[in-house]
């Protein structure tokens, strides 16, 4: 069969293939990260992102491919989440420039669109590193470029793109040694195969409508192969899940008998937010839908019957499936999981000066600490739950200040957080904080009659003062930073570099704290998450203190997840 063009409806079914495909390997991406702490995200940010993308293809009602591709592209901007979908929603970009006037698409339209996405991608990085998603999206391009010269078929050009972007997956791990040195491929990497064999096979017509998905024997092995990536979920204690029950609701707005006010997203969202966390609300005209985790899922259906009636309810006990989890030592994870990563954003009050300060963090005391330095706003997020782009222009412009500034604390969401600076609606500068204990740190270079130019300059300056470390649990056993690391064990984590390890956490943590001390260390700063208490803190305040009786040492409750012990050391 020979196929010489694409028209809208075959484009359509890619796009929707493609966010199907990452959506159902989203935990074998995730698995793919080469450190073993248990916030591995780049499956869920891309598969989050590619299903904005989607969404708007599938709103948008133009016939043309090319306005189809604004489209996707328009919608993977807004949601992008992660260094990941960011670089995702490039590719896409420059595939829809380079397309934007086309009907239909030709074999060589085609290459030429993978062409023109890798080269935006490239340079949307300002330091292109190869091993990742960028070598994969550049040798596929090539590859289809390539192809075009010998034909008009476009299953034999989107062929060999995909057939090449695996290809260049497989040499990852002899680009970035890391990689091979924890026997894993590129996660981003994977997740572009994952849309471009999805692209292909939809071409092809081996994706049936209305058919369950059934993977193939290469996507077999690979799930094999990430069983062996176990998580630590079947480690958690059912009764330190403080709240217990996933509650999704989708109600239509304005119908049925108990409606008793108009929908407004910030009165809405605020009520649900008092009744526990994990919360995500997205509406558009006529739908508002909820993901909550909370004690009273009764009071968030009830809720929701004051704005319209209930077009769907869910309710999981989750200490019962946690339960259930570690009695049959099942290795997945609840599929919760994915969308709690879709973090909302929770705005404090407005600022007082025409700057607003906006710091993405994890967590209720990380906020009230951020605030107290003076944050104005805060963006519920972090490593496991990266904002999107969508949600951090949110915050810029409901700030309704005349400048900001936003503080990522992660590297993983300098890109998303680039993007909204980009089309916010304000005058918006990054400061390119790593780390909850760098954007701690740069808040003291913060002068509030500063020019924002001045003050990102001058926070900036303040991050190289402070030494970061982070203590998480393994999820696998693996060899890395010279170090043997067994699955369940801790590791204490010193700005990107495992430094210590032990079965103890307190011995763990000291053990990174001596690794971080110098003859200029004055201040160590404790910060304790929603999985250690107050008590063990203050063992660990003693323990530092011991060490070297001239630090000063501060304690804090930041209800992280994920990280017992954030430290900063200045």
């Amino acid at each position: 069969m020979k196929v010489t063009e694409i028209t809208n409806l075959e484009f359509g079914k890619m796009v929707q293939a493609a966010s199907q495909k990452l959506n159902q390997n989203a935990d074998f991406i995730n698995s793919l990260n080469v450190f073993p702490v248990p916030d591995g995200d780049t499956g869920t940010n891309m598969s989050l992102s590619l299903a904005s993308g989607a969404k708007y293809e599938r709103d948008a009602e133009s016939t043309a491919v090319g306005d189809l591709a604004t489209a996707l592209a328009k919608g993977l901007l807004m949601g992008a989440r992660g260094n990941s979908g960011v670089i995702l929603s490039q590719i896409f970009r420059g595939f829809s420039r380079k397309l934007a006037k086309k009907t239909t698409l030709t074999a060589q339209d085609l290459a030429d669109g993978f062409a023109a996405g890798a080269e935006t991608a490239y340079k949307a990085v300002m330091k292109p590193t190869e091993g990742t998603i960028l070598t994969v999206v550049r040798e596929g391009a090539q590859a289809g470029l390539d192809a075009a010269k010998q034909t008009d078929d476009v299953l034999v050009v989107m062929d060999a793109v995909n057939k090449a972007a695996a290809d260049a997956l497989a040499t990852t791990p002899d680009l970035l040694p890391v990689l091979k040195q924890v026997g894993v491929v590129d996660s981003g990497g994977q997740g572009l195969t994952f849309v471009l064999r999805a692209f292909d096979d939809s071409l092809n017509g081996r994706v049936a409508e209305n058919d369950d998905y059934q993977p193939d024997d290469a996507e077999m092995d690979e799930m094999i192969n990430a069983a062996h990536h176990q998580s630590a979920q079947g480690k958690l204690d059912p009764a330190s899940i403080k709240y217990g029950y996933c509650t999704e609701i989708m109600v239509r707005i304005g119908r049925g008998k108990q409606v008793d006010h108009k929908f407004d997203y910030d009165t809405f969202y605020k009520y649900l937010a008092d009744l526990g966390d994990s919360l995500l609300v997205v509406n558009d005209d006529e739908i508002v839908k909820v993901h909550v985790h909370t004690e009273h899922p009764g009071k968030v259906i009830a809720w929701g019957q004051e704005y319209g009636d209930l077009a769907k309810v869910k309710v999981d006990n989750m200490r019962m499936q946690q339960e259930t989890i570690m009695e049959k030592d099942d290795d997945e994870q609840p599929a919760a999981a994915a969308t709690a990563a879709a973090a909302p954003v929770a705005t404090a009050e407005q600022p007082a000066s025409d700057t607003a300060i906006i710091a993405i963090v994890a967590g209720d005391g990380l906020a009230t600490l951020f605030k107290s330095l003076g944050v104005t706003h805060v963006v519920q997020g972090g490593q496991t739950m990266n904002p999107s782009t969508q949600a951090i222009v949110d915050a810029i412009n409901a700030s309704k200040a005349k400048r900001a500034i936003v503080l990522p604390n992660n590297k993983n969401i300098f890109l998303a957080a680039e993007q909204a600076a980009d089309v916010a609606d304000i005058p918006t500068v990054i400061v390119h904080a790593k780390s909850i204990s760098q954007g701690m740190t740069a808040m003291l270079g913060y002068n509030p009659d500063a020019e924002l130019d001045d003050n990102q300059s001058a926070m900036e300056d303040n991050l190289s003062t402070v030494k970061s470390g982070q203590v998480t649990h393994a999820i696998r056993d693996t060899e890395l930073d010279g170090l043997t690391i067994k699955e369940g064990n801790y590791m204490g984590i010193v700005d990107g570099t495992i430094k210590a390890t032990d079965t103890d956490l307190l011995k763990t943590t000291v053990a990174m704290v001596k690794a971080m001390l110098d003859d200029d260390s004055e201040i160590v700063t404790i910060i304790y998450g929603a999985d250690t208490t107050a008590d063990v803190a203050d063992q660990l305040q003693q323990q530092i203190a011991d060490l070297d009786g001239d630090l000063e040492t501060e304690v804090h409750e930041g209800d992280q997840p994920v990280y017992p012990f954030l430290i900063s050391v200045e």
